[in-house]
């Protein structure tokens, strides 16, 4: 199994939603982690002894999770029920802020990276989906961060496409939250465009 194969895998059996937030399965996640890669390991980074960071008042979790021999490293922040920061947070809400830090840690590896750009399914599972108006668009928009994040994730794993036939279908296979980057963020968008454009020449030279 690779990275593109975890980018298809249809995780919505295994979330819940609270106050508006999609969350997935931690122990169902590293259990398709583990098939992935059975050599893939996860590890939550201390600060002066403690597994959390103070920023501003609150504090932050960092956790890195290592697939197929790379590592990815997400950070989130310690948050009460109303998704707000906690200024003093008790051992139960730091474990589960990085249990949560290490769902989306993996989805930076691919699994259940549709979330996080605010899709209901993967894009091959996708039948019809056709955004008008920019007020439908702004519904399946979550946020700059979540854009930022799939961006990020986009140009990550151009490096794995090793024709210019998986460089398309990557492509293709994420095109309407490409739209959504597109109609919000033109420079996130240029910037994977460019990405794009720099492998498929690189592909045609060899």
């Amino acid at each position: 199994m690779s990275p593109l194969d975890l980018l298809k895998i249809n995780v919505n059996e295994h979330t819940e939603k609270k106050n508006g937030l999609t969350y997935l399965s931690w122990a169902w996640a590293w259990a398709e982690v583990l098939k992935a890669d059975p050599k893939a390991n996860f590890k939550v980074e201390m600060f002066d002894g403690a597994p959390l960071m103070p920023v501003g008042g609150s504090y932050m979790v960092w956790v890195t999770v290592t697939m197929f021999d790379k590592p990815m490293t997400c950070m989130l922040p310690v948050l009460d029920y109303r998704n707000k920061p906690i200024p003093t947070p008790n051992a139960f809400d730091v474990n589960t802020s990085i249990m949560r830090c290490l769902v989306k840690a993996i989805a930076m590896h691919g699994l259940g990276l549709y979330i996080y750009a605010g899709e209901d399914m993967p894009e091959e599972e996708k039948k019809v989906v056709e955004v008008e108006t920019q007020e439908a668009k702004a519904e399946v928009e979550v946020n700059p961060a979540n854009m930022k994040l799939f961006a990020d994730a986009m140009i990550e794993y151009v490096s794995i496409c090793n024709t210019e036939e998986a460089l398309k279908s990557y492509w293709k296979a994420n095109h309407t939250q490409l739209d959504v980057l597109k109609a919000f963020d033109k420079e996130l968008y240029t910037s994977v465009l460019a990405r794009f454009t720099e492998a498929k020449t690189n592909l045609k030279k060899d």
